[in-house]
């Protein structure tokens, strides 16, 4: 194969990998859950936020509804009057300010793509020079130009949504934790996807931690 072809399906894989990169990935998470709940029979919940200043916000609104269809599924009723609700529901969910990584886009360390031992100073590769370790080839920075071995940092996020159950009176009966790492900050986008995990198998097997998997969503 010549030069030019290997170019061609570089290429090519490039292109590939790209188009890849774009397809929707499943959601990962890892939940752990604690629990003693009775059998759902229709008790009477109400949801709250677990952190005071949430009181009130139209953002807790609408994740407290998504729990609360996840819980009306479950056999459990939504009291009309929080008050007088068997259950009451707390809900808190955050996000850090992200871990710093770094990655190369450049091609794989192949010894023949890239080895400064391989190619030294004075080797005299495709194009008849060289320019210090480079070689005129696969490896030169100047040959391929800016961007083709990008070094790029980028911010990795912990998000996490806590949830708690317990009888009017106090007592508690269900704990539950959903943890996920993520390059997206959207609470809009995490929190739904948490909720997901966290009642993916409800209530589950108490002190038992798991990695759940939510199907992304079809795109059209």
């Amino acid at each position: 194969m010549n030069t030019r072809s290997i170019l061609l399906l570089a290429a090519a894989s490039a292109l590939t990998l790209g188009g890849l990169s774009g397809c929707a990935t499943p959601f990962k998470a890892d939940v752990a859950r604690f629990q003693q709940l009775p059998p759902a029979q229709g008790q009477s919940f109400t949801v709250q936020p677990g952190n005071p200043e949430l009181s009130g916000s139209l953002e807790f609104a609408h994740y407290a509804d998504l729990v609360a269809q996840r819980l009306t599924a479950q056999g459990y009723t939504r009291a009309a009057d929080p008050g007088s609700a068997q259950l009451v529901v707390s809900l808190d969910y955050g996000i850090d300010k992200g871990t710093q990584r770094i990655r190369s886009s450049g091609f794989a360390r192949d010894p023949f793509f890239y080895d400064p031992f391989f190619y030294p100073g004075y080797y005299r590769g495709w194009g008849g020079g060289w320019r210090g370790r480079y070689a005129l080839g696969w490896y030169d920075p100047f040959l391929w130009g800016p961007g083709y071995d990008d070094v790029e940092s980028y911010l990795v996020y912990q998000s996490k949504l806590s949830m708690s159950i317990n009888r009017a009176g106090g007592e508690r009966l269900f704990e539950g934790t959903a943890r996920a790492q993520s390059v997206s900050s959207k609470l809009t986008y995490l929190v739904p996807n948490l909720i997901d995990a966290l009642f993916t198998g409800f209530p589950g097997r108490s002190g038992e931690e798991i990695k759940v998997t939510v199907a992304p969503e079809p795109k059209n």
